[in-house]
């Protein structure tokens, strides 16, 4: 793939628009993996205070590793992603 040359004052005005949709859907994404992360880790709690069932705590463990799981996921992501837009890579994602 072709790499791209330009600067950010010679873009015009549809292109430089366009990165930065793609700046902010990056971020949008990096949130919607921490949202996500919440939920695993309000669901762990939830399920490791039901004391009527002891296998129950099993998944409460699950969920507290799959919210881990979640977050770092996403900030690997929204890493990757960042450093390819700054390098102008676009074609590759």
């Amino acid at each position: 793939m072709e790499k791209e040359n330009l600067s950010e004052n010679e873009l015009i005005v549809r292109d430089y628009l366009a990165r930065q949709r793609t700046y902010l859907a990056n971020d949008r994404t990096l949130l919607s993996y921490i949202r996500t992360s919440l939920y695993f880790l309000v669901s762990g709690t939830a399920l490791m205070e039901v004391n009527a069932l002891e296998h129950v705590r099993d998944l409460g463990y699950l969920a507290f590793g799959l919210s881990l799981g979640m977050l770092l996921l996403g900030v690997f992501n929204f890493y990757k992603v960042k450093r390819r837009l700054k390098k102008h890579y676009y074609r590759e994602m």
